[in-house]
């Protein structure tokens, strides 16, 4: 079946010049590259409705045909459709992908995306709970009957591991191991990392797994997932978010809590206690480092200390007060 019928793109979607080439390297991310099917999914609409403004406004009659002003005009459109900053530069991120493959296959002999340029992303810097409104959430479950000890075991997990939420929603029995605290996790791109869990949350998982996941099992549904719903089968990304702002409003934070801040609260509490970045970026499943220095963002106090601390020009002298001096 070609790339772009299995992730649901039509013929339709696109002129049939600029088909191929979308195929080809719709097909390229999904199979070698292992792209979940809601990135491919993206990567299509984008390539799309590139394709149909080339074809349709500028005449162009595939994707070798495509010269960098063509390229700029289309860029112009989307600004004037005040699309954010963040969309603008997923769009480009994709016709570069797609022209360095045109290019590897020798499908084109030029890229016109060489002279684009992207637009200034400003990358917000991550929020987080309060160890005191963290304490107060994983408290929140009432761990007397299966669903508060399956609620305990997953808040606990989320918390310690700082998985993303369908890393969680994925996880299956055989990825736990209790034993060493440890969790095996398949994150973006298949890519396996293994990262702690802590005492606390490997206890919490015990128990649910004794007295809470057996009153979940289905025998026509159930397979090997670790968290199940009522009908046995796993719990779906959308209930574990449900769950974790229910709990969030039981625990009286009046914030909202979404999924993905108690992976930042994650980050952020093992940089405050003084974890090294590069463990923190391996236990997170960063690709570039760059995209877990932004936790550095959130403590400037600590890094400041850091300094004063080790650096020459930092450290105070032997004897030197810190109060200042006063002038005769």
């Amino acid at each position: 079946m070609p790339a772009n019928r299995a992730i649901g793109v039509t013929p339709k979607s696109a002129p049939a010049a600029f088909g191929e080439g979308m195929e080809a390297y719709l097909g390229f991310l999904q199979l070698e590259r292992g792209l979940s099917p809601h990135s491919v999914a993206a990567y299509a609409r984008d390539l799309a409705q590139a394709a149909d403004f080339l074809g349709r406004k500028r005449g162009c009659k595939g994707w070798a045909t495509v010269a960098s002003n063509d390229l700029s005009a289309w860029v112009q459109s989307m600004s004037a459709e005040e699309l954010s900053p963040a969309s603008l530069a997923r769009k480009l991120s994709a016709i570069r992908g797609l022209y360095r493959y045109l290019m590897r296959e020798q499908q084109c002999t030029a890229d016109p995306t060489e002279l684009l340029s992207s637009p200034r992303l400003v990358r917000p810097l991550p929020g987080a709970l309060t160890e005191g409104e963290i304490t107060r959430l994983l408290g929140a479950p009432h761990s007397g009957d299966a669903h508060g000890l399956r609620d305990k075991a997953m808040l606990e997990l989320f918390y310690a591991s700082g998985l993303r939420i369908s890393e969680l929603a994925a996880l299956t029995i055989q990825q736990i191991d209790i034993e060493h605290g440890l969790v095996r996790v398949f994150g973006k791109g298949s890519k396996e990392r293994v990262v702690p869990m802590g005492e606390k949350a490997a206890k919490a998982i015990a128990a649910y797994l004794e007295a809470g996941r057996p009153h979940f099992v289905r025998a026509s549904r159930t397979r090997s997932h670790l968290f199940l719903s009522e009908r046995g089968g796993p719990l779906s990304r959308v209930r574990l978010w449900m769950l974790v702002r229910h709990y969030a409003r039981l625990a009286g934070i009046k914030r909202a809590v979404k999924p993905h801040l108690l992976r930042h609260s994650f980050a952020t509490h093992l940089l405050s206690g003084g974890a090294d970045l590069r463990a923190i970026q391996e236990m997170l499943g960063h690709a570039n480092i760059s995209t877990t220095e932004i936790y550095t963002a959130v403590e400037p106090s600590r890094i400041l200390e850091h300094h004063r601390k080790f650096h020459p020009r930092g450290r105070k002298p032997r004897g030197e007060s810190s109060a200042p001096k006063k002038t005769p």
